[in-house]
């Protein structure tokens, strides 16, 4: 066989016999000089070489006469300058693939050319014939495997914190876990490898989940009550990019969970292995780095006001088993709470008796917070839209007073808000929400209900299916955004601008003649999140069914290149806001009369890209009426004149209002 081909002999000089062009077969590798020097040796050892070669003479003639020296074919040499040129690191890769069946004997020879160590020299064999590039691999597989688990242990849950300065610190995690690695016994450090890295990677997944609840609701993800919330998103994505785009979120996203269990949990074994051996140097290393961790958390070192001592895994950790806790525990607390109303026993007849004959509307903008009118970058603009509504609403014979709320929610999450404003509850999350809207707990539209003296009505252009719980919030009628006669096209998530929304009202309900008072909840939807486009105010005469909207549309601006700027952001917020506040306000100076009386509120705070840091969850709330005994009502609230609220107006929490206003004008007041 070829790849048996032995070491070149080289001819003697003095020999003329055949024997010296073609090496015994027979003869070991390691024959002395002084054999090839006499030629073809004994008639013994010849016979013995031609019973050795048998096996190999696979085109051996058929003539028994024929000498064994004959069966070979005669050396070439130039052939054997051939060999001898061809790459070393390959002629001994070949010679490792077949010495194992060479030194089996007939029975492995007949089994095939190659072994199964063969097979595998064949895959592997490059890290023989490129050692230096091998090594490079072995030790940038082994670079990216500590960068990950370092990154791994040290990337903060939020990304304003996503910096530099975050990565170059000492992980407690990571100190422990080697410790622990190299104490073990081999047969369970491997197994408690695997073990690291799953959680590892389980812990990596939740802090870029949480990156996403901070960026949208300025808070982590809840491990008990939150998961209803992925149904929503996955829903929101389905809206703004349809079904495919919602197939290809959710497949991206478990791909990248199994990725990153799949990588954390190898990462962790392979520098296990490393650590075993190298178990000195690992020792070493492990105590200093822990004397270093010690001595950095005991004097406070930090770099650029970044501790250098990190324990940010273990400090989430705790923070889930607390929460977790306290969310297992919430169900209990809050139907305690819920049980308790101060109202539930109040006779339908001595119910919001200081606003009979009134219609009252409670009015929700959407995003529409605090920041709105105390933000530098926008509050001369929104303050200006605000301070001019004022002057015009005055004109119109209407006074105002104005406060601040603090939501339960900022970023999203409207649907909170919205209960917790009417329930008077702290709905603070969704199991919260479904217990609610699941009892039998009234709100305060409900109470307009109950007393009989009122229709009440949702304007709802959110709402694009089904919505059960309208009937829990004691709406006799809901118009949602298929049912406000709209025509024109979506803004981006809103179905139905704001003034449109408005103008639907006045013609749907409130400008039918010979109706008696009405209670409407209405939601204006256009300052909600995207913010581009955004529609502008028009005549109001001109909206018609809406198909105007159209070219209106298209003068807009493109919300994925308004999002590429956080400045643009918050531009395209500011003005969403205001067009929110034009439709409002001009609706009341043209609809409004004796007998309107608006509150209306933000739900929330924007997103953290507009807020830019601010915490704050408070949104402005104001009342509206041209009938001042309605705002004598309030007057011992110390509430501020106009639509704009002073920096110091009272604050109260959003779930106060429902019995403040109940109490208000309940029949006390005479």
């Amino acid at each position: 066989m070829s790849h048996l081909t032995p070491p070149r002999q080289l001819p003697h000089a003095d020999s003329g016999s055949d024997t010296d062009a073609a090496p015994d077969p027979g003869t070991p590798a390691g024959g002395t000089e002084a054999d090839a020097e006499t030629g073809a040796g004994t008639d013994a050892d010849a016979e013995t070489g031609a019973r050795a070669a048998e096996p190999a003479a696979d085109t051996a003639p058929a003539d028994k006469d024929v000498p064994p020296e004959a069966v070979a074919p005669e050396a070439d040499p130039a052939a054997a300058d051939t060999v001898t040129e061809t790459d070393p690191a390959a002629e001994a890769d070949t010679v490792t693939e077949t010495e194992p069946a060479a030194g089996a004997g007939a029975a492995a020879e007949a089994a095939g050319p190659r072994s199964v160590a063969g097979d595998r020299a064949g895959l592997f064999g490059w890290r023989r014939r490129y050692p230096r590039t091998a090594r490079g691999v072995t030790v940038g597989i082994t670079v990216l495997a500590a960068v990950l688990v370092l990154s791994a242990l040290l990337v903060p849950n939020r990304l304003d914190r996503l910096t530099v300065e975050a990565f170059l610190r000492i992980p407690a995690e990571g100190v422990l876990l080697a410790g622990l690695l190299l104490a073990l016994p081999p047969r369970f450090r491997r197994a408690a490898a695997v073990v690291s890295g799953v959680l590892l990677g389980l812990v990596t997944v939740v802090k870029f989940i949480d990156m996403g609840f901070y960026s949208v609701l300025s808070r982590p993800f809840d491990l008990v009550l939150d998961w209803i919330l992925l149904d929503d998103a996955a829903e929101w994505v389905k809206e703004s990019f349809g079904g495919t785009g919602e197939v290809l979120a959710v497949v991206a996203v478990i791909v990248l969970v199994a990725a990153v269990l799949a990588l954390t949990t190898l990462a962790v074994v392979r520098l296990t292995d490393l650590m075993v051996r190298h178990r000195p140097a690992a020792a070493r290393t492990t105590l200093v780095l822990g004397t270093a961790w010690i001595t950095c958390v005991t004097l406070g070192v930090q770099f650029t006001g970044v501790p250098v001592a990190s324990k940010i895994d273990a400090d989430l950790v705790g923070n889930r088993v607390e929460q977790v806790r306290a969310g297992l525990a919430d169900a209990r607390v809050f139907e305690k709470q819920a049980a308790a109303d101060a109202f539930a026993d109040t006779p339908p007849d001595q119910l919001l008796t200081g606003l009979r004959g009134k219609d009252v509307l409670f009015t929700f903008i959407e995003s529409y917070g605090r920041t709105a009118i105390e933000d530098p970058a926008m509050a001369p603009d929104v303050d200006a839209v605000l301070d001019r509504g004022s002057a015009d609403l005055k004109a119109a014979g209407f006074a105002s007073r104005s406060a601040w709320l603090r939501s339960p929610v900022s970023g999203a999450g409207s649907w909170l808000a919205h209960s917790t404003f009417l329930s008077g509850l702290w709905i603070k999350n969704q199991q919260r929400y479904r217990s609610l809207t699941t009892s039998d707990r009234a709100t305060l539209t409900s109470y307009f209900r109950k007393t009989g003296a009122w229709r009440t009505v949702g304007i709802v252009p959110g709402v694009r299916r089904a919505w059960p719980e309208g009937k829990f919030f004691g709406l006799d009628h809901i118009y949602d955004s298929e049912h406000l006669g709209y025509h024109g096209p979506y803004f981006s998530w809103t179905p139905v601008p704001d003034q449109f929304s408005l103008e639907a009202f006045q013609r749907l309900e409130h400008g039918k003649k010979d109706r008696g008072p009405i209670m409407a909840e209405i939601i204006l939807a256009s300052s909600h999140n995207p913010w581009a486009p955004i529609a502008h105010m028009i005549d109001w005469n001109d909206l018609g069914d809406g198909s105007v909207f159209h070219r209106i549309k298209k003068e807009g601006k493109d919300p994925k290149e308004v999002w590429k700027n956080p400045e643009s952001v918050r531009t395209e917020y500011k003005n969403a806001i205001e067009y929110s506040l034009h439709s409002l306000t001009e609706w009341v100076q043209r609809y409004g009369d004796d007998d309107t009386v608006l509150v209306f509120l933000g739900d929330h705070q924007p997103v953290p890209t507009v807020t830019a840091g601010n915490t704050s969850k408070d949104v402005p709330v104001t009342l509206v009426a041209r009938d001042r005994k309605v705002l004598d009502r309030i007057s011992d609230w110390g509430w501020t004149d106009g639509l704009r609220p002073a920096r110091d107006a009272p604050e109260w929490g959003m779930d106060t209002f429902r019995d403040r206003f109940l109490t208000a004008y309940g029949p006390h007041q005479g």
